[in-house]
């Protein structure tokens, strides 16, 4: 029906109600799909943006890394740099340490008044304390850049304790302290070096921070554990202090009359944690203040732990004295202070010397048929490039037999170590010491 021929108002009125209400209901619908696009649109707009921040922080992430990856590879040069340095600074202040080392010690051969032999003591402690501390700080430096390679191999504890008892008696006896060290017919897996180098440095502070009593050293199996227990009636060390006493420098209190063990430079515990953690040996301690300290390294089993192991070279050096008189002895040193030092202490021992730089000079020396040397002395590093291992093996080609050889060197490489013991040459570390140095060729020459 047309609206015309509608004469009903109220019926026209719900007609106009409907239509207005289906109006506004179109209105809203399209009001809603609008707003909804709009909504769209700006949600696209921030995943848009989040998106290019995200992009935006993995780049920056990506270049950090670069960045990180550079400044690590940097730090690593530089701390092998270092390495690299303190080795090369080492070895060339040793050098002269050496010659101070002879010379003081033929110094002393000659000093007939009390007076002069105390000068020359006093002399002798300094240039050892100087010698601990380069050793020391090399040591740290070729440990932190990860460059030391431990030599595992069957260790004998009793021809250890031997080699420290031997060492550290004299101190002991000088402070009035008793020093014991259990028997023990047993070996461990360890680097030789390395675990004498960690015992001998918590016995010297053992030794150093103790003043009445003494220090006892002996062991104790845990399974396939062998903890060796060094045990000192020292201060001890408080509490708040535990945590410090492996950091570099630390040094506790120490008690008065312990200045006759040695200064001391805070150094030994710093060492022995480095060492210890290359080895893979855990050390730890206890300590009652007043009481002492014990302190425990725990090193695994050897597979033959029962069978004594032959007793390492160095330990020749304690060998009964045999003269060195008229012996002679080919010396191969480039260092004008070192050589004229050695050659001035053997000649003191009485023993006959001719010198030489290089490998040239050591042959041409030994063209003197009428001359033919006992025993070869050589360091490692020589004028022109050459070895010393090398020139012992010409010398020894040259002379149709194995002459007894000793390289001094103060370079402190593993492959030294290694190239000497496949020669079968006997190696010792520069500085020397001239008692051992006296004993080692008496053994040879023996």
């Amino acid at each position: 029906m047309p609206l015309r021929d509608i004469d009903d108002v109220e019926r026209l009125k719900k007609i106009n109600a409907a239509l207005v209400s289906r109006v506004e209901r179109s209105m809203d619908q399209q009001g809603n799909a609008f707003s909804l696009f709009q909504t769209a649109i700006s949600l696209e707009n921030r995943v848009r943006m989040r998106t290019e921040e995200l992009h935006a922080t993995l780049r920056h992430l990506e270049q950090s890394n670069i960045d990180l990856s550079a400044a690590k590879e940097n730090a690593e040069q530089a701390n092998l740099s270092k390495t690299r340095f303190l080795a090369a600074a080492s070895h060339d202040v040793l050098q002269p340490l050496n010659a101070a080392h002879l010379s003081v010690s033929a110094l002393a051969e000659v000093q007939t008044s009390e007076e002069g032999r105390k000068l020359v003591l006093q002399v002798e402690r300094s240039l050892q304390t100087m010698e601990d501390l380069l050793r020391t700080l090399l040591d740290i430096s070729r440990l932190d850049a990860g460059v030391v390679q431990p030599e595992i191999v069957d260790v004998s504890l009793e021809t250890l304790f031997s080699s420290l008892r031997s060492d550290f008696q004299p101190v002991a006896e000088i402070k009035g302290l008793g020093l014991r060290f259990r028997p023990v017919n047993i070996a461990v897996r360890s680097d030789r070096t390395l675990l004498r180098r960690i015992l001998q440095n918590i016995l010297s502070n053992a030794l150093r921070y103790t003043r009445s009593g003494g220090v006892l050293v002996g062991t104790r199996q845990r399974g396939e554990i062998i903890r060796i227990d060094v045990a000192d009636t020292g201060c001890g060390i408080p509490e708040e202090q535990r945590e410090a006493v492996f950091e570099e420098f630390s040094r506790g209190k120490v008690p008065p009359g312990a200045e006759l063990a040695g200064g001391g430079l805070g150094l030994g515990l710093a060492i022995v944690r480095r060492m210890a953690g290359a080895l893979g040996h855990p050390v730890t301690f206890s300590s009652r203040v007043g009481r002492g300290t014990i302190f425990h390294v725990d090193v695994p089993l050897a597979i033959n732990a029962n069978v004594e192991p032959p007793p390492a070279p160095a330990e020749a050096e304690r060998a009964p004295g045999y003269g060195l008189f008229g012996t002679r002895v080919l010396l191969i040193e480039n260092d004008a202070d070192v050589l004229n030092a050695m050659t001035l202490l053997l000649e003191r021992w009485r023993c006959e010397v001719r010198a030489a730089t290089s490998t040239g000079e050591a042959l041409e020396t030994l063209g003197d048929t009428d001359w033919v040397p006992d025993i070869v002395i050589a360091d490692q590093h020589l004028d022109n490039g050459d070895l010393g291992i090398l020139t012992v093996a010409e010398a020894r080609n040259y002379l149709g037999r194995d002459v007894p050889a000793l390289i001094v060197t103060a370079d402190p490489s593993q492959a030294v170590i290694a190239a000497a013991r496949a020669a079968g040459i006997e190696l010792m570390r520069k500085p020397l010491k001239p008692a051992q140095l006296r004993a080692l060729l008496a053994h040879l020459l023996a």
